[in-house]
């Protein structure tokens, strides 16, 4: 939001399950497609913090959580259910994953910056906002 619609930064979002770490990865990423389905990018990101917030370590989260944080956010939990048990979403995480390991992606949490010109500045890692910042302005400068 600090940049706003200056054209100068987008910010891009791709769901990158590793598996052989969190086997539970893919089907809570499911899950928050689920969410932006039923509820739009507002709860997409609700659904999203929620689910990092409870979530102590790799596969700890039961998936019978999956649908009580739906509730909490305020979705339709019959439709949530109908939409995780479909399946529907498994193609967009996998995408999701192709296109993180191809522009560089190596784990989470990852960030990749890009230049207009296409140059690539792949931060891996965890930043503290100041420093993710500093990153961005000094490579839109």
């Amino acid at each position: 939001s600090e940049y706003g619609n200056t054209g100068k930064v987008a910010w891009v979002y791709r769901h990158f399950p590793i598996d052989s770490l969190h086997k539970k990865a893919r089907k809570e990423a499911e899950a928050t497609e689920c969410a932006a389905e039923l509820g739009g990018n507002e709860k997409f990101w609700e659904y999203t913090n929620l689910l990092y917030d409870t979530t102590n370590s790799n596969d700890s989260l039961p998936e019978t959580e999956l649908p009580k944080m739906a509730k909490t956010v305020g979705l339709n939990v019959e439709a949530f259910n109908a939409c995780l048990s479909s399946g529907r979403h498994a193609a967009k995480v996998e995408a999701d994953y192709q296109n993180a390991i191809a522009v560089g992606g190596r784990g989470t949490p990852n960030s990749i910056l890009v230049t207009k010109d296409g140059v690539r500045t792949v931060l891996e890692g965890s930043y503290p906002y100041e420093s993710l910042k500093s990153v961005i302005d000094a490579v839109i400068q």
